[in-house]
């Protein structure tokens, strides 16, 4: 039996000929992410250990992304506890402020993660950089500590989904909605502990943002990783932000999938995800009148140039609708720059929002933009559980940039048909 794209990764990095579905592995690992968040726990346990340093300056990455700039003394002490760390340790790869942005867009953007890589990263949306072809996945701070001292990982081989793309999205629909398409269909467990592998013509049709979207919220799905074979467009990504080699690796023609799904892109609909689930969605059409207090739009799953200029595109010369906060975060300091050069933030800023530093920001119901009881908020992060965004009794709607940007104009949930 042959092996998915994912088993060939592992099987490489474990020095294996092959792997099959439930063996455990050790893997050598490409890179180790934390955030300071989660940093300071492996850092505790990594002198614990009491090893000699870390296995490679230059692969591990450090990103100061959730509670920065400091939003309280408790997360200044975090940022502090990994700064020093990064220090003794003369890590290469730290981003803090004025060069820090939202961890699963810098590290693409800054060449750090590309093809045929295996990732680990104390932050489950490190499934990421599945889009570039890597074997990405998030782990506990533990693991991390274990894989910044030894340069390993365990893993239990995973089975995988198919995911089978057809078609061309019409104009509107984005990454977002196909993702919410699928854990709407598959729901939120529906890949648990399995790859989810996405092939098939209508890729062709995705830009890099889409699939990063895409692979970032397969953890949404319960998923192990999420991951797209390597395209023209995925090796002209990597050749224009990347020195590093990459490596290819295809799935074989009788790998063995769990179950196999066939997605007509052209048939998706705008789609938001209801509270308190990103299982629970409903097209555009099925919405019906709900009306909101605030909007973000940003976040490591929406917060590229794609989507600032698909928000921009639609709110450029109206208004915000009365009585509702639009909060715009770009995810880097690059795409920020960007972003002001192409004049988008000008856009917002005379629509009436506000634009934010690039941060994880209200995504977790950490700063700028935390909810009081009963508000509701479109957003287009990754997660709507209750009290992710502030208030146990406040309500979060996943969506895309477009359907965020056509809300904050009306002040109710609306699609982008209604306002353009």
């Amino acid at each position: 039996m042959g092996m998915t794209m994912t088993q060939k990764i592992l099987a490489a990095h474990a020095g294996l000929e092959s792997v099959k579905a439930g063996q455990l592995i050790m893997a050598d690992l490409d890179l180790v992410l934390g955030n300071d968040i989660t940093s300071p726990v492996a850092i505790h346990e990594i002198e614990k250990m009491k090893v000699d340093g870390v296995f490679h300056k230059d692969k591990i990455a450090l990103v100061m992304d959730h509670f920065a700039p400091n939003k309280d003394i408790k997360s200044a002490q975090h940022c502090k506890c990994v700064r020093e760390f990064a220090c003794k340790n003369e890590i290469s790869n730290f981003f803090d402020v004025g060069e820090m942005g939202i961890e699963h867009a810098l590290l693409p953007e800054q060449g750090l993660t590309v093809a045929g890589d295996v990732v680990i990263g104390a932050d489950s949306h490190t499934c990421t950089y599945g889009a570039l072809g890597a074997f990405s996945t998030g782990v506990g701070s533990t693991d991390m500590a274990a894989g910044m001292a030894t340069g390993q990982a365990w893993f239990k081989v995973p089975s995988a989904i198919k995911f089978n793309l057809t078609g061309k999205p019409a104009k509107w629909i984005s990454g977002k909605d196909i993702i919410l398409h699928i854990i709407g269909m598959i729901g939120v467990d529906g890949a648990l502990y399995r790859s989810m592998e996405f092939v098939g013509d209508g890729i062709s049709y995705l830009s890099m943002d889409d699939r990063f979207t895409i692979a970032n919220m397969a953890i949404e799905a319960g998923g192990k990783n999420g991951i797209f074979p390597v395209d023209e467009l995925t090796e002209q990504y990597m050749k224009e932000h990347s020195k590093r080699p990459y490596k290819v690796f295809e799935a074989d023609p009788d790998a063995e999938y769990d179950e196999e799904y066939t997605i007509d892109l052209s048939a998706l609909k705008p789609t938001v995800a209801f509270p308190h689930l990103p299982e629970n969605t409903r097209t555009i059409d099925e919405v019906g009148d709900v009306k909101i207090d605030q909007v973000v739009i940003g976040s490591c799953t929406n917060g590229r140039m794609d989507d600032l200029r698909i928000a921009a595109e639609i709110m450029r010369g109206k208004k915000v609708a009365k009585g509702v906060r639009v909060i715009v975060i770009p995810a880097t300091q690059k795409i920020y720059l960007q972003a002001m050069e192409e004049g988008l933030l000008k856009d917002f800023i005379q629509a009436g929002a506000i634009v934010s530093t690039p941060t994880c920001g209200p995504c977790l119901g950490g700063h700028m933009g935390v909810m009081a009881e009963g508000e509701r908020c479109v957003s287009t992060t990754n997660r709507n559980f209750v009290g992710r965004m502030g208030h146990v009794e406040s309500e979060v709607y996943l969506a895309s940039p477009a359907v965020a940007a056509a809300s904050a104009l009306t002040g109710k949930i609306s699609g982008p048909d209604e306002v353009v």
